[in-house]
This record gives C-alpha cells, sequence and structure tokens, in this order.
C-alpha cells in the first residue's frame, strides 16, 4: 500500500454538501469499503474498523455525528502522551489578565523570522475566550503564525471544533479523510479529535476560532426561505487518500483541556483507505456566500450575514457565531450607512483583530466618518475589498 510519489495537492478532490452521510474509498484500493455493515469479521484488505464518534450515541438521530474509518493500522497504536510546551502563548486561563471593559484593537502578530523555523502548531497564540474546556462550554479565539510545515507531526483538539480563517498563506491540510488546501477568504472546520497536518509554502497567518461545546451547523433561514447564506451544496468535503509509510519518531499533538501533549508512533496516522458518515472536516468558499440585505430603508441586523453558528442550550442564543460582511451593494434611502469597509494601504495594518466586550462596549464609527455620512448623497454603491470577519461569543 506505498503511496505515489506525486504532488498530492495537484488534483485535490472534494465531496459536496453540508452535514450528509458521505462515503469514500481510496481508488487504488477498489472495495475497500464494506458494504451492508460497519464492522465486518474481516474488512477488506484486511482493514481494521474504527468509530469516531461526534456526540454521543443516544443522541437525536437529527443531531448524531459519527464516521467509521477504515485503516492499515489501529489508531491506538503509539506511545503514552506526555505534556508538552511547545506552544508557549497557547492557554485557556483567562484569570492570566486582569478585565478590561474597554474595546481592544491589535495589529497583526509579527510572522516568525525566517532564521526560525515555526509551525502551525509551536505559532499557536490564544487572544481571548470565555468559559472553559473542562466543563466543556464556551470557546477560544487563536491566531497561528507559522513559516513551516508540520514535520513528521499531527495534531488534533480534544476540547473543540477549530475553525480555521487563513489570512496570508494557503494551508495545505492532510487529515485521516483525504487532502485539503485552503486559501485566504476560505475557511476550513476541522471538528474535534480529527487528527491533521499543515504544510505552508511560506510565511503563513491566520485566525482559529474554536468552540467547547457541539459543532458548527448552517443557521436557520427562517422567513428568507429554503435558499440564501452559505449554501449546502458549497461546503467541501475531502475524498479519501490513503499513506502507509513507516515514519519512525512521529510526534501526535493533543490539546487536551488547554494544554499540550505529544505522543509518539512508528507510522503516519494518515492510512485511512475508506470512509463513510457525516462527522467530517470541510471548507468553504466565502466570495459564495449569498448576501441578504435591506433594500429600501434601515439596515437588518448583522445576524443576516452569519455563514456558520455553534448553538447553545438556549433557544436562539449560540455559543459562538461565524459571521463575514463581503463586498456587497447598498442601496438604502434617507439611511445612516455604517462604514463596514476601509481603505488599508500598508501590510502593517491589514487585517487588525478587533475584539468587542457583550453588552458594555459601542463600536461606532470615528467622528470624521460620522459627519460624512451625515452628509452623503444616499445613491447606491458598492462596497469592495476584502471581507470582514467577527466571531462572535453569544453564550451567557
Amino acid at each position: 500500500m506505498g503511496e505515489l510519489k506525486t504532488d498530492i495537492f495537484v488534483s485535490t478532490q472534494y465531496l459536496s454538501g453540508f452535514g450528509s452521510e458521505f462515503t469514500s474509498e481510496d481508488p487504488r484500493r477498489p472495495g475497500s469499503l464494506p458494504e451492508g455493515q460497519n464492522n465486518p469479521q474481516r474488512c477488506p484488505y484486511g482493514l481494521y474498523a474504527e468509530q469516531l464518534s461526534g456526540t454521543a450515541f443516544t443522541a437525536p438521530r437529527h443531531e448524531n455525528k459519527r464516521s467509521w474509518l477504515y485503516r492499515i493500522r489501529p489508531s491506538v497504536i503509539h506511545k503514552p502522551f506526555q505534556k508538552l510546551d511547545a506552544a508557549k502563548y497557547l492557554t485557556h486561563n483567562w484569570d492570566e489578565q486582569e478585565p478590561d471593559p474597554n474595546q481592544s484593537r491589535w495589529l497583526p502578530f509579527d510572522l516568525p523570522p525566517a532564521s526560525q523555523s515555526v509551525d502551525f502548531v509551536s505559532g499557536l497564540h490564544t487572544v481571548c475566550g470565555a468559559g472553559d474546556p473542562r466543563s466543556r462550554n464556551g470557546l477560544a479565539i487563536h491566531v497561528y503564525l507559522c513559516n513551516a510545515s508540520m514535520d513528521k507531526k499531527a495534531f488534533y483538539s480534544s476540547d473543540g471544533d477549530l475553525l480555521i480563517v487563513p489570512q496570508q498563506g494557503t494551508l495545505k491540510i492532510t487529515t485521516e479523510f483525504g487532502l485539503m488546501e485552503v486559501s485566504p477568504n476560505e475557511i476550513a472546520v476541522i471538528q474535534l479529535g480529527m487528527r491533521f497536518s499543515v504544510n505552508v509554502e511560506g510565511p503563513t497567518r491566520g485566525y482559529i476560532l474554536e468552540v467547547f461545546d457541539g459543532h458548527f451547523k448552517l443557521p436557520d433561514l427562517g422567513p428568507i426561505g429554503a435558499n440564501g447564506l452559505a449554501n449546502p451544496r458549497d461546503f467541501l468535503t475531502p475524498v479519501a487518500r490513503y499513506f502507509d509509510e513507516e515514519i519512525p519518531g512521529f510526534k501526535i499533538v493533543n490539546k487536551y483541556q488547554g494544554s499540550l501533549f505529544v505522543a509518539e508512533q512508528s507510522h503516519s496516522p494518515f492510512d485511512v483507505v475508506a470512509w463513510h458518515g457525516n462527522y467530517v472536516p470541510y471548507k468553504y468558499d466565502l466570495s459564495k456566500f449569498m448576501v441578504i440585505n435591506s433594500v429600501l430603508y434601515d439596515h437588518a441586523d448583522p445576524s443576516i450575514f452569519t455563514v456558520l453558528t455553534c448553538p447553545s442550550t438556549r433557544p436562539g442564543v449560540a455559543i459562538a457565531d461565524f459571521v463575514i460582511f463581503p463586498p456587497r451593494w447598498t442601496v438604502t434611502e434617507h439611511t445612516f450607512r455604517p462604514p463596514y469597509y476601509h481603505t488599508i494601504r500598508d501590510d502593517i495594518t491589514s487585517r487588525p483583530v478587533h475584539l468587542i466586550k457583550e453588552l458594555i462596549a459601542y463600536h461606532p464609527p470615528s467622528r470624521a466618518t460620522y459627519l460624512a455620512i451625515l452628509n452623503e448623497h444616499t445613491h447606491y454603491t458598492r462596497h469592495v475589498g476584502d471581507a470582514i470577519y467577527r466571531m462572535q461569543y453569544g453564550h451567557k
């Protein structure tokens, strides 16, 4: 079961849909996906059957998430985990800093110098968060800053789903389910317990929204109807691609209760030949977001720009929302139009990070902008430029 010596990301393929029941097998091993049952006495090609559960076994059927993976070696074959201090800026202890009710803004975090090799895991920095992964409640927002690929290393989170937003540089992600290539203006979601490795081709930066409870889903559309916002068919899941490699000293890094742990094994964990299920990694091209907006006067609430939401146990209240303000037309009459976009001419201020604290902070435009808008003729205009993203915490 050797790997073909080719550029594996040249012809990356995907399955289309959100929350669907998918099936996939590597074409190099036809018939590797068992038919008619999940756990046969003898799997094809001597593979091992493993179930990866994203919910409790008894979760309601419409919420139940699981996938069956058929792999060359059981994933349990590794040495014991040991504490790892690779990402010193990764934390879940919000008491490390004094509370601050003021709006916060950061310039882009500095990329590592060329003289220093930093991969995706070592380059994780926590910006803010709420709740606690130990109690399975809340979220964390991180940035990643790296300039090197993960060599003989894989990572997974036992704390929650990771929504990854590249800002600079393309991520070439190898997962147990297959390959994904994720560029700026795309997002990827790698769910709890899924192992992956990230390759980069230069200085790379982006954001991560990690939710400690539940999973991301598409928001309800209500009166919008059957179509709109992020359409299910535009979400892409990788197809099976296995690697049968003996790799002594391969490291598995696990984020568990906010800390990192590492275990070694002697083979690649990406040896899944076939799989089926609805608990999968996926990506989405944000340029395909169908924008809904007011066409006469006033503003619809920013919830109409929600791409994905992670619901809480309270109806209508999310643990987190991922929201995008994309290029769009504004046509409202006799209406004050907030400046969702502005021109940025220097890379040092590209894509700054904003933190708006709930209930106690306001985020109006500047005084000069306010006065200019008051005297602006409200003809139709098109907002262009890079999309603005918002990661919003709503659970109380």
